[in-house]
Formats: C-alpha cells, structure tokens, sequence
C-alpha cells in the first residue's frame, strides 16, 4: 500500500503514476489526520459510503472487502468506543487487526520512539491507526509511516474520525446541516471531539453556541477560525437561555485526566448537567449528542428520551469507519 506525505499530499512510494480509477475520490492511500482534509463533497462521500456499510451490516453482518488486509491499532491512550469501533469495523470487512491497548507492556516502555512503534507496525500491518496523548503526535508519525495512518485522537489536538461519525448522525436524525443552531458545552479547551466538530461544522451554514466555565472556554485558534468562517457565535456559561432554541446540544465531560489540580476537577466536573428538566424545555426535535465516555454531565433518566443520540452516534462510529478503511485501502 502507497501512503501519503503530509507535507505535500502526494502518494509516498510512488513509482509511477497510479490510474484514475485507483484513487478513489481522493483517499486512497491517503492518511486521515484532520479534519481540515475534507470539504463537502469529501464528506458525502465518505456519507454515502458509510450507509452502504450500514445497509451490508444489516443484511448480511459483513464482506469480504477487506480480506487478507491487516489493522494495526495503536493507542497510547485508553479507549473502549474508537479502539473497539475500529476492531469491528476490520473485521466487518473481512480484515484481521493488531491491537496495542496497552503500551505499558510494549517496547515504548524500553524507550522505542513513535517513528520506529509505527514503522515496526506496518511492517506487518496495512494500514494504522494511532492514539496518542500528545497533541500532533499523529501528523509526526505519518511524516515517517510509509503506509496510511489514521489519527485516532491526538492530546488535545483532534479526533477527526469522532467528528465524522458526529456530522454523519446529525444528518441522519435531521436530515439537513445547513441552517442548524448547534451549542457545544462542557469542556471545550481540552474537548479535542469539539475542536474536530467546530471545524467540519464551519464548512456549513451553522451558528454556534459555546458553554463552558472562563477556565474551559474554547481555545482561541479554533474561535478565530470560526470567525474567519463567517459563522455566527456566542460565548455562554449557561444554556438556560438558549435551551428551547437549539437545534443540537453536544455535551463533553469535563476530563480528568487533563486535570493537575484534583480540586479544580471536582469544582468543575459537575457544573453541567442535562437531565429529564432541561430536556423538558428543548425543542421536540432537538438531538442531544456526546462522544461518551458519560460521568456526572447526563443523567441516566435521559437515555429514554428519543432525543438522545449518543448511542445512534456510537453504532454510527463503527460504519463511519467501516466507509474510512475501505476508502483508504482502495476498496471503497
């Protein structure tokens, strides 16, 4: 397989021009690694891909596009949703993965590099993905990959995959993107699901609403972006005002882990809270969205309400990236 130079966007490896029927709308051999890599017509694609994944799964629980691919998944980091999501989706394909959940018990604890893990990987592998806490890590690790590699949430940097599967099931519970008025509360500093989301968003027609406390606001590079976008915004510290109007709430947990003050958590994990009486006063169609994991910030009770999605954007995870392996591994 022929990877991609994040610097030029060329096919690394390349010996000679590839036909036009490899390339596949443009991701073939190509790494994921932001957001900022797709425009609309990109993401209908990988849309429509992704509901032709969605109609194979039903029907016949899975396909053979992938055999004798290989997945190596590397996390750095804990996960349970976008690890296991990926697991499925290459197996969903009739491909095999490696999984490295815990680096503890690998090399990276003799000192290996990110280069040489990910170089070692794709030895065996066809293609990688790669969580990892330090924001950037993914496009540093390409930079060396000869193979695809897709960036599965870097520190507080991004998670371009999340915010995919995201849009994906706004358009499948409302239909539309355009015109939408969207709040992202929580955490919105370290969200890097909300600064991923922020971004594909801009390339519609949205308003924003950001809730979060001073101390969590979002980062000003991701608003001056929104603001050279043109769209709309407003900073809040409550949704109270805002609530009957919105078209979809996405809610982040404030995250711990980023936390070097355990007082500052606690002072802050529980500020926000979605429960059956805010609910009570949104719109009969508004969506209420999370990437999960969940701590304080929604109550239980509100997982019946039709308008929760987050578990419809959780299924929608696996097809999103079912539509990214197979587009990337020129099977799509």
């Amino acid at each position: 397989m022929i990877a991609t130079d994040v610097a030029t966007g060329q096919l690394k490896g390349a010996s000679r021009a590839l036909p036009a029927d490899y390339v596949n709308n443009g991701f073939f051999g190509q790494d994921i690694l932001s957001v900022r890599q797709f425009d609309r017509a990109k993401l209908q694609y990988i849309y429509r891909v992704a509901d032709e994944m969605r109609s194979l799964v039903n029907r016949f629980g899975k396909a053979n596009l992938l055999e004798g691919k290989i997945l190596a998944n590397l996390f750095y980091e804990p996960s349970t949703r976008t690890s296991s999501s990926f697991q499925a989706a290459m197996y969903r394909l009739g491909g095999r993965c490696i999984s490295i959940n815990e680096v503890h018990y690998s090399s990276v604890t003799k000192g290996e590099s990110l280069p040489d893990t990910v170089r070692t990987l794709e030895s065996y592998c066809d293609l990688t993905v790669l969580r990892h806490p330090q924001k950037g890590a993914a496009e540093i690790a390409a930079r060396y990959a000869r193979k695809p590699l897709i960036n599965a949430g870097d520190g507080t940097g991004e998670h371009p995959t999340q915010a995919l599967l995201d849009i994906y099931t706004i358009e499948d519970d409302l239909h539309r993107l355009d015109g939408l008025k969207v709040a992202m509360m929580g955490d919105l500093k370290y969200g890097r699901t909300v600064h991923s989301l922020t971004r594909l968003l801009g390339l519609y027609n949205t308003q924003f609403y950001f809730v979060a406390p001073e101390s969590l606001h979002l980062p000003e590079e991701i608003l001056a972006e929104v603001r050279a976008s043109g769209q709309p915004f407003a900073e809040l510290q409550s949704v109270d005002e805002i609530i009957g109007d919105i078209d979809v709430l996405y809610m982040t947990r404030v995250q711990k882990e980023r936390f070097e003050n355990p007082e500052e958590y606690e002072r802050l994990g529980r500020l926000f809270v979605v429960d059956p009486a805010l609910m009570a006063r949104a719109k009969s169609d508004m969506i209420l969205m999370h990437p999960l994991p969940r701590v304080y910030e929604i109550a239980m009770e509100v997982d019946d309400d039709p308008r929760a999605a987050y578990f419809r954007q959780m299924e929608n995870g696996m097809y999103i990236r079912m539509a990214l392996l197979a587009a990337v591994l020129g099977k799509a």
